[in-house]
């Protein structure tokens, strides 16, 4: 059978032979390990970040090897790990559903001119008439 010839000339130098793709068979199941997300706090009070995902057979190895992982790196408060298949996503046809309306401008932060209103505040406290 002939060998592989790659651009890579590692890869040629290695003499893996060529295959039939007809040949390949799927995978069994459970053949692989189960996929967790791995989300990291940094100190108590703030909130959880997604960092990474981690391939363990169960939960408690996939806690542990997350500690492993992305708890050694800085300082960590706690660690959560949940498992791919359980993170439910919406589709991207359903964007739109966050649609804001326009004429609704007060729910949106940039709405609010508090720092205005802050100025205004400290110039009142410090008895300021002047503009």
């Amino acid at each position: 059978m002939a060998t592989i010839i790659s651009l890579d000339p590692r890869i040629t130098r290695a003499q893996i032979e060529s295959y039939d793709p007809a040949d390949v068979q799927p995978k069994p199941d459970l053949d692989q390990f189960i996929t967790f997300e791995v989300f990291h706090q940094a100190k108590s009070g703030a909130r959880h970040i997604h960092v990474g995902s981690v391939h363990a057979p169960n939960s408690d190895m996939a806690l542990l090897m997350a500690k492993e992982q992305f708890g050694r790196r800085g300082q960590t408060h706690n660690i959560w790990v949940v498992c791919t298949e359980d993170v439910v996503t919406m589709h991207a046809n359903d964007a739109d559903i966050f649609a804001t309306t326009p004429e609704k401008v007060y729910r949106d932060v940039a709405a609010y001119m508090v720092r205005n209103k802050v100025e205004a505040f400290k110039k009142e406290q410090r008895g300021d008439t002047k503009e």
